[in-house]
């Protein structure tokens, strides 16, 4: 018995380790994982994207704003947007705090009157936002010793916007919606043109009058609108059980989430292209969709990863579409706050569908 088993397990070990596929999925493919995500899951918040709005424009005043973007916790930004529509640059994420001094700043210091200072940050990720305003207060108390030697002379009046109650469950929905969307599409995608080649019958698919592309859409389309209903559901969940807002157009939502889900089919379809079995095709979906998730803003922001996981997050449809989805849901953002990750969705879509396509055309001749 216990050579027969021991004959097996050779067998099987030199079957796997001699198919060059297999070697990628068990040994490349995890390392590459580690490396990249290890880098990318931070727990730390810095570089908080910040404008100034120094009406005092005294050295007092430019020191305490110095004092702030002393450590790498502030990245302090030119002002683009006047202050009656400080609003608009958070919609279109410019930046995710704005920091708001008052015009008799230096001068109530000086006589020692308390003056208050305002700082109004972007509350969608309430750890961001918290933590940033601890930092505020820490490094505020600390410029109060260092000009005064009082404790308490400078108030800083300090403001959450679009989630005050600093609900992390708000954050999180419009992202976990986001990973069911993106999984359902991609895992169902790949794996049933694999099975039906695994099993023979899309051989047969191709010798009946069926054209590639009424193939491709009719095993597409289904999966597209089992997306949208899980989608759907987790929308509906998010806003009866978790009383989520949802600030922002419908319509535009789905628009997007649509664009989104093309990008999504592409590369179902391209996966299916590469693999030769439903494990093989399970195994390529999960490494996109777990490097895409953890690369993608939803648990670290991404000004917190390193500058080379930075510019390789350009490269993710999830980053532009979880950034879509919050700003819809939480601040009600219109199409002309999200043109720029709009468009970058259809691009996405157009690439990488017509790529795929013209793979899967090649597979199936």
């Amino acid at each position: 018995m216990w050579s027969t088993i021991k004959a097996l397990i050779i067998k099987e070990l030199r079957q796997s380790l001699r198919d060059p596929m297999m070697i990628r999925l068990i040994f490349v493919m995890p390392i590459i994982q580690l490396f990249v995500l290890g880098y990318a899951i931070n727990t730390d918040v810095k570089d908080i994207y910040t404008v100034v709005y120094d009406f005092d424009r005294s050295e007092m005043s430019r020191e305490y704003v110095r004092s702030l973007s002393a450590g790498n916790y502030f990245n302090i930004r030119p002002v683009e947007f006047p202050v009656l529509n400080i609003d608009h640059g958070f919609r279109e994420n410019d930046y995710t705090a704005a920091l708001i001094i008052p015009n008799d700043f230096s001068n109530d210091m000086n006589r020692k009157k308390q003056p208050v200072v305002g700082l109004m940050v972007d509350g969608s990720n309430a750890n961001s936002a918290a933590i940033a305003l601890g930092y505020a207060g820490l490094i505020t108390g600390q410029f109060n010793q260092r000009a005064t030697g009082l404790s308490s002379p400078l108030i800083l009046r300090q403001k959450k916007l679009y989630n005050p109650e600093a609900e992390s469950v708000y954050f999180m929905i419009p992202g976990l919606i986001t990973i069911m969307l993106t999984m359902i599409t991609i895992l169902l995608t790949s794996m049933a043109i694999v099975r039906e080649r695994e099993i023979g019958t899309l051989e047969q698919l191709m010798v009946t009058p069926i054209k590639k592309h009424e193939l491709l859409l009719g095993k597409t389309i289904p999966f597209a609108i089992i997306g949208f209903m899980e989608m759907t559901v987790g929308l509906i969940i998010g806003l009866l059980w978790f009383k989520i807002p949802f600030v922002g157009s419908p319509i535009l939502f789905y628009i997007l989430a649509f664009i989104f889900q093309i990008t999504a089919l592409g590369i179902g379809i391209f996966i299916s292209t590469i693999s030769k079995t439903q494990q093989q095709a399970m195994f390529y979906g999960w490494f996109f969709t777990i490097f895409g998730i953890m690369t993608s803003g939803l648990f670290t922001p991404i000004e917190n990863m390193p500058i080379l996981i930075q510019r390789l997050t350009y490269l993710n449809p999830l980053r532009y579409f979880i950034k879509i989805i919050r700003a819809i849901m939480m601040k009600g953002a219109t199409l002309q706050n999200l043109y720029p990750e709009t468009a970058a969705l259809i691009i996405f879509g157009l690439v990488i569908f017509s790529f795929a396509w013209m793979r899967f055309s090649k597979r199936v001749e």
